[in-house]
């Protein structure tokens, strides 16, 4: 297959799944569409490598199979996400983050919410959020969980990264509570290497201090 025949391949696939998508607004589908288009890539590649000691026509014929087969895959995935991250946000407090930028689903918990200072038991009001998360991910059960502590850099670092350990296994014993399979959840400490704000001001260190549900499409 030449080269200048293959992008023509993967637009067309690409083209033609997504102008069958729902044009409801700007942001409607945008991951499921996102999905499509990568499915489609990924899948006319694999369909043009796979065919590779055919004819060029049946090397078209592949990338063109592939790319069609990829982009439902994508765009299933892309779907899913986008129904599950609607859903979170309906159900959680407005004070729970919830954002999906189409690889994964991002559920970000203040830690001043999720526990007391220098605790690691989490708040009722969080165990309820918490459980709603676990519901969710029961739901929607292709895919892998990793829960991350974050501390601000306040205090000693080594108590700060045991600290945020500690936090996010605690926050995955409640997924777990509500009946997650284990083999689904991974426990991460990230201390205060990952600051999304400055520490050099208390609502900065506020925002730092968090624990983020990451649910990730196996």
């Amino acid at each position: 297959m030449t080269i200048k025949k293959f992008p023509l391949v993967l637009a067309a696939a690409s083209l033609t799944f997504v102008a069958a998508c729902d044009p409801a607004g700007p942001n409607q589908m945008q991951n499921t569409q996102q999905g499509a288009l990568i499915g489609a890539g990924a899948g006319a590649v694999l369909g043009a490598l796979t065919n590779n000691d055919g004819s060029v026509r049946e090397r078209n014929q592949a990338a063109l199979i592939g790319a069609a087969l990829g982009a439902g895959v994508g765009a299933g995935v892309g779907n899913s996400l986008d129904r599950q991250a609607e859903e979170l946000r309906r159900a959680l407090r407005n004070d729970v983050g919830v954002s999906n930028n189409g690889n994964n689903l991002v559920v970000v918990l203040s830690q001043d919410l999720l526990f007391a200072t220098n605790s690691t038991q989490v708040s009722r009001v969080s165990q309820n959020e918490l459980r709603i998360v676990a519901n969710s991910l029961n739901q929607y059960p292709n895919t892998t969980v990793n829960v991350i502590g974050h501390t601000d850099n306040v205090g000693d670092a080594s108590f700060n990264q045991g600290l945020s350990e500690r936090r996010a296994q605690a926050v995955s014993a409640i997924l777990l509570g509500g009946g997650v399979s284990p083999n689904r959840i991974r426990s991460i400490g990230a201390g205060e290497n990952n600051p999304i704000a400055s520490n050099l001001n208390a609502s900065g260190r506020q925002m730092n201090r968090r624990v983020e549900i990451v649910i990730t499409p196996n």
